[in-house]
């Protein structure tokens, strides 16, 4: 998998705030791990975004 680009160019809200929520994915999943980083060839970025984007793991922005 690579980055969903498709995904991306579709987004319609904060795309910072889905920057921040996927750093922070990415960041859970390298110390965590993930059931879809196998099947992603161990690409964590990208399973990241993939995951906030489809909205697999929900992020709230806290002020």
């Amino acid at each position: 998998m690579i980055i969903p680009i498709d995904l991306l160019e579709n987004y319609d809200e904060n795309i910072y705030e889905a920057t921040v929520a996927s750093i922070r994915r990415a960041y859970q999943i390298t110390v965590t791990g993930d059931e879809e980083l196998e099947q992603n060839e161990g690409k964590v970025v990208s399973t990241a975004i993939r995951q906030i984007l489809t909205r697999k793991v929900q992020f709230q922005i806290e002020e």
